[in-house]
């Protein structure tokens, strides 16, 4: 079995093959590394002028080391084995979009605190109930969602689109379908 890739190795063999050094990078992809990612780590610390990172396609589970991320507002985890929305309290000012479908998300816990989140995929997850999906009110920014693929779609793909428009006030697009609300719907 081949040993599991480290933040730093990954960022080595980014900066050999882009010439750039990671601090001054404004976009960094770490995305489908081989052999994958399982750990994010405090390396991250040096993407100081990170506005989009991608670690989608690894095995990472937990989210972790964005602290000095101050300028990061695009986060793609899709594809990784991560269970909660746990550590991205760093990001919480600065975070636009968060790309975190094809994981096993089950609770939305601690969601509310990305004040700045326009853009949620968490398509293909693990929710299966009203009373978790609820907790994505807690964000009013909230403008596009994508959340087919989890169980509490799959149960309710009839009524789907006026359920998540009456919840989501807010929102504009739903899995990809943009929302036209009647004149006075928004109450």
């Amino acid at each position: 079995m081949t040993k599991p890739l480290s933040i730093k190795e990954t960022l080595k063999k980014w900066e050999d093959k882009y010439e750039i050094n990671p601090s001054e990078a404004v976009e960094v992809n770490l995305y489908f590394q081989w052999p994958p990612i399982e750990k994010m780590d405090n390396t991250l610390a040096m993407l100081t002028k990170c506005e989009k990172l991608s670690l989608s396609t690894n095995c990472i589970e937990k989210i972790v080391g964005l602290s000095a991320l101050k300028n990061l507002k695009v986060l793609s985890l899709g594809r990784n084995l991560i269970k909660t929305f746990a550590g991205l309290e760093a990001v919480s000012e600065t975070l636009e979009e968060l790309w975190i479908s094809y994981n096993l998300i089950e609770r939305i816990r601690g969601v509310g605190i990305l004040k700045k989140l326009r853009v949620l995929y968490m398509a293909h997850n693990l929710v299966k109930d009203w009373s978790e999906f609820n907790k994505l009110q807690d964000i009013q920014s909230l403008e596009e969602l994508l959340f087919v693929g989890n169980p509490l779609f799959e149960a309710f793909e009839e009524t789907w689109l006026s359920e998540v428009s009456r919840r989501l006030p807010n929102l504009k697009i739903l899995d990809g379908t943009p929302i036209i609300r009647e004149e006075g719907d928004k109450e």
